[in-house]
C-alpha cells in the first residue's frame, strides 16, 4: 500500500500552515520522527508540534518539538492538550455506528425516522435577496447523507455565531427548518450541521445526552482521560496556545479560536458533535488503533467489522474532485478510493481546523497523529511541514 495524496488533502484542507516568527526557538532538539520538524521551529515557521506513530498493539513513537507557549519558552509537552475541531466528526460518527451495530439505527433511513422535526423539510431552488423559492426534494435527507455530508445541509444554521452557543437540541432544530441547499446525493459539502445532526440521533435512540453517551460508551471505556467538551483546570494549564500569521507576515501571533466561548474551561456553553473536543496525541492515537484494529482494543468490542468497512469507505462517489483524484468521504472519516478489496478498511482520518490531524494507514498497519495550534493556511514554506512528518512517520514505521 502507498502512502495516499488524501492524506496530505486532509491537512490542507484542515487549514495546515504555519509562519514565521521573531522569537527564536531554543527548546530541546528532539530525536526520532519529530526531529524532522526542528528545521521549522529553527526557522520560525512551526511554534510547536506532538507527533504520533501506533501500531494497532501500541504506540512507537511519542515525541514533542517546539513550544506549546513561545512566548513564555514553554517546551511542548506529549500530554499536552489540542483543540482538535473536526476531528470529533470520526468520533460522533463511531457513536452511531455502534447504534447501528446494536439495530437501533439504519443509515439508509430517513432522518425524519428519528427526529420529526426534519418532517416536511423544503429545498431552496432559487433565492436572492428578496425571494426563496421552496420545493420538495427528490427524498428526505437519510442518516447516509448527513454522515457523509452529501445531505444538503448548510455548513451552520443562521442562528448559530458559534459552535458551542446552542444545546444540540435546538441546534438540530434550527437546521430542519433551514431550507436545503441542493438536493440530496448530488453533491458533497462541508457540513457541521449534518455531523450535529448524527450527534442529535445518538442522544434521541440511546435515551441519554450525547455527550454522557460519548463519556460512557467510547471515551471512558477506551481509556481517553484528557478527551473532554470541557477543560478541567489542570487540563487547561495543558492546553497548548494557538498562533496565526502576525500582520507583516514574517511572524506568529498568539490567537484565541474564534470558533469557542471562553472562558474554555466554563460550562456554560455546549457540545457541538462535528468539532468542539479537546483531547492529547495519546487520546487520539488510542481511538484510532482501535479502528486499525477492526473495531477492538485491548479485548473490547466497539464496532462490527461490517460497519467499521462502511464507515471507512467511500460514500461519495466522484462528488469530491469529480472523480479526478482519490479524495473520498465515508462516514464522518477522509478516506481514499484506491484501496485492495481483501482489506477489512480503507485508508482513512481527518484534519482539525486548527491543523491536528489523524490518519489510519491498514496497509502500512499504522496510526499516525500530528498535533499543532494553527490559524492560518501555508505561507513561507509552511506547506511542506505536515508531509514532512508523513514522510518521518512512514519511515519510522518501516523499522
Amino acid at each position: 500500500m502507498t502512502f495516499s495524496t488524501n492524506a496530505l488533502f486532509v491537512a490542507l484542507v484542515a487549514g495546515i500552515g504555519f509562519v514565521g516568527t521573531a522569537v527564536r526557538a531554543e527548546s530541546p532538539a528532539p530525536a526520532g520522527v519529530a526531529a524532522g520538524l526542528q528545521p521549522f521551529v529553527d526557522a520560525h515557521t512551526l511554534a510547536g508540534a506532538v507527533t504520533l506513530v501506533a501500531s494497532k498493539d501500541k504506540v512507537l513513537s511519542l515525541e514533542s518539538v517546539g513550544y506549546s507557549d513561545v512566548a513564555a519558552r514553554t517546551p511542548m509537552r506529549a500530554d499536552d492538550l489540542f483543540w482538535i475541531a473536526s476531528m470529533s466528526k470520526p468520533m460522533t460518527a463511531t457513536a452511531l455506528m455502534m447504534l447501528v451495530d446494536e439495530g437501533k439505527v439504519n443509515v439508509d433511513d430517513p432522518v425524519e425516522k428519528y427526529l420529526p422535526e426534519f418532517r416536511g423539510q423544503m429545498l431552496a431552488v432559487e433565492q436572492d435577496g428578496e425571494h426563496v423559492l421552496l420545493k420538495k426534494p427528490v427524498h428526505p435527507i437519510t442518516v447516509k447523507n448527513i454522515l457523509s455530508h452529501t445531505s444538503g445541509l448548510p455548513f451552520m444554521s443562521r442562528v448559530e455565531h458559534q459552535i458551542d452557543t446552542l444545546p444540540l437540541r435546538q441546534a438540530v432544530m434550527s437546521y430542519a427548518l433551514s431550507p436545503l441547499k441542493f438536493q440530496p446525493d448530488s453533491k458533497y459539502e462541508y457540513s457541521n450541521a449534518g455531523i450535529n445532526t448524527a450527534g442529535r440521533i445518538v442522544e434521541v435512540v440511546s435515551g441519554m445526552p450525547y455527550e454522557q453517551f460519548m463519556q460512557k460508551r467510547l471515551f471512558d471505556p477506551l481509556g481517553m482521560k484528557d478527551t473532554t467538551f470541557w477543560l478541567s483546570e489542570e487540563q487547561s494549564k495543558r492546553l497548548a496556545k494557538s498562533y496565526k500569521p502576525n500582520a507583516a507576515k514574517d511572524g506568529l501571533e498568539e490567537t484565541p479560536v474564534t470558533q469557542l466561548s471562553y472562558p474554555l474551561t466554563s460550562r456554560d456553553h455546549y457540545p457541538c458533535p462535528a468539532g468542539e473536543l479537546f483531547s492529547t496525541a495519546g487520546d487520539v492515537a488510542t481511538f484510532g488503533r482501535m479502528i486499525l484494529a477492526g473495531g477492538t482494543f485491548e479485548g473490547k468490542k466497539y464496532l462490527s467489522e461490517a460497519s467499521l468497512r462502511q464507515m471507512t469507505s467511500t460514500q461519495t462517489g466522484n462528488l469530491q474532485n469529480d472523480g479526478k483524484s482519490e479524495n473520498g468521504y465515508g462516514f464522518g472519516w477522509s478516506t481514499t478510493r484506491n484501496f485492495h478489496d481483501s482489506e477489512p478498511m480503507s485508508p482513512c482520518g481527518h484534519g482539525g481546523a486548527y491543523a491536528t490531524n489523524l490518519w489510519v494507514d491498514p496497509g502500512r498497519g499504522l496510526v499516525m497523529v500530528f498535533m499543532v495550534q494553527s490559524a492560518g493556511y501555508p505561507n513561507h514554506d509552511g506547506g511542506k511541514i505536515y508531509p514532512t512528518f508523513m514522510k518521518a512517520a512512514e519511515a519510522f514505521g518501516k523499522q
